[in-house]
């Protein structure tokens, strides 16, 4: 049994206009997005600089059908996708779409926490470290942060089904405690309650080099600020936006005196 900690392997974004969607991410975090080669559907993937680090598709119809709206979902490593799926339903959470193959990538699931925070599981091909989260990195994912209604069950269910161990936590008031959490290494997010969003979900931050320049970026490409610039530890600050599909995302980076 692979006991290794989940991390990020992957980000994708599910919208109604991916070439909207292509123009927007392009201008604002630099990305530039290309095909896959999937002859059965149209997938495209970000790349930063050379990096692939994550994909683009269009919403389904049975989806959008189903109530999903546009939106990131982040990829958790695991070594068997379909005992990660039958040990998230034992334990309250649920399955959006079950196993499925995707020929020469590797096997994947859509789930759902006992909280209903969407996220996917999967069993890539080949080897070597994802470079899809690397903090500092510009066009890489830099923070992952779930916003739910019981931060605690939440812990220990990712606790238990990904290794994840809990780190700092700060007092945030009234907001309640933000809590940080690791995978056998530095931190790579934090879990809390939140009004933030209309229900659970995970919050994916993006690295800029300026976040001053990004924001202005943001704005004039149609994007909806909803929050900051806001200092955060480390010298850097952060944004939370909507993007013109309704996606929520954030950016965070420095800001250059």
């Amino acid at each position: 049994m692979d006991t290794t900690p989940s991390q990020f392997i992957w980000y994708e974004l599910i919208t109604t206009d991916p070439e909207a969607a292509a123009t927007f991410y392009g201008a604002v975090v630099r990305w530039s997005s290309r095909d896959s080669g999937q002859a059965a559907m149209d997938y495209r993937m970000w790349f930063a600089g050379d990096t692939p680090i994550g994909g683009l598709m269009a919403l389904p119809a049975e989806a959008a059908a189903r109530g999903l709206r546009p939106c990131w979902l982040g990829y958790l490593n695991v070594a068997d996708v379909d005992a990660a799926v039958a040990a998230i339903i034992a334990d309250g959470g649920a399955v959006h779409m079950p196993p499925t193959d995707i020929p020469q990538v590797g096997r994947f699931a859509a789930v759902a926490d006992p909280q209903g925070a969407p996220f996917n599981v999967m069993a890539p091909l080949g080897a070597g470290p994802s470079r899809s989260f690397a903090p500092g990195e510009p066009g890489h994912g830099g923070w992952n942060e779930l916003h739910t209604t019981d931060w605690q069950a939440a812990l220990r269910f990712y606790g238990a089904h990904f290794g994840w161990t809990a780190s700092t936590s700060f007092d945030m008031g009234p907001m309640g405690t933000y809590q940080l959490f690791a995978a056998s290494g530095p931190d790579i997010g934090a879990m809390f309650n939140s009004d933030a969003a209309p229900r659970p979900m995970w919050l994916y931050y993006f690295n800029v080099d300026d976040i001053t320049a990004a924001q202005a970026r943001l704005l004039a490409a149609g994007g909806t600020l909803l929050r900051g610039p806001s200092p955060v530890p480390g010298d850097l600050w952060i944004v939370h936006a909507r993007d013109p599909q309704g996606a929520m995302f954030a950016l965070v980076g420095p800001k250059p005196a």
